[in-house]
């Protein structure tokens, strides 16, 4: 049985992921810096017939990160990697010169740099089996539309989409694939902060015009996560009704 890691696994559209990748024969790891958050989760899947571990993880911590990939490495064959966890709660309506130093740097630290972070930590057990893998990093569509007085998130997930492309590169002809999905806003406890008139905004410009929920972006990434993805790579792709459009 192949193994698909998970960060930020213990809730919401992480959970989602985690619940389709068991669904289609994966063992899942979720990876959670929430201890009963991911206990509670890892157990809801096992109840349902899924191969699913819980291992806490504080993907801003790479002493954290290492622990996980020693945790993997113990259990099978590595395929694939979905790099979900984010800040995103609770962190919009400043404008930027009104953010602070602080704030700017977590939300880089947490966002952009565990991406890259969990990859390097879990690559070589990728690469150990010689059948290739496949990441998927979650991006977001403010880095797309430029969404105001949200600078630092939109400066973090315009970084996950560089890196999304530079990764690509490095490692295609290693048989590792790397695609980043952008959502747009979607329903669940780490949006319920998002203020009504972004809501509104959203509701007002897509093609799609219903709310989006977390079940909406599981196919693709479950098609990412697949061996009918073998050719892709280095595509960002919004899952967003329509909001954006390339």
């Amino acid at each position: 049985m192949r193994t698909v890691v998970i960060t930020g696994a213990g809730r919401g559209l992480g959970l989602a992921m985690a619940r389709r990748a068991g669904a289609d024969g994966f063992r899942v790891v979720l990876a959670e810096v929430d201890a009963a958050r991911g206990e509670s989760a890892a157990g809801e899947l096992r109840e349902e017939g899924f191969d699913a571990h819980f291992v806490r993880c504080d993907v801003a911590d790479p002493a954290s990160v290492d622990a996980l990939a020693l945790r993997v490495a113990g259990l099978g064959p590595l395929h694939g990697l979905v790099n979900n966890a984010a800040l995103a709660n609770g962190v919009g309506g400043r404008e930027f010169q009104d953010i602070s130093v602080a704030d700017f740097d977590r939300i880089m630290t947490v966002n952009a740099r565990s991406p890259w972070l969990v990859s390097r930590a879990l690559l070589p057990q990728l690469l150990a089996h010689g059948q290739g893998g496949r990441i998927v990093h979650l991006a977001s569509d403010a880095a797309l539309y430029g969404s105001p007085r949200l600078a630092h998130y939109v400066a973090s997930k315009g970084a996950v989409i560089a890196l999304t492309r530079a990764m690509a590169r490095e490692l295609g002809d290693k048989g590792i694939t790397v695609n980043a999905v952008a959502p747009g806003i979607t329903e669940g406890e780490a949006t319920e902060s998002v203020p009504a008139e972004r809501h509104e905004l959203y509701r007002m410009n897509r093609a799609i015009s219903r709310p989006q929920r977390p079940d909406d972006l599981l196919g693709f990434v479950a098609f990412l996560l697949s061996e009918e993805s073998r050719y892709l790579t280095g595509q960002v792709v919004a899952v967003n009704g329509g909001f954006t459009m390339n």
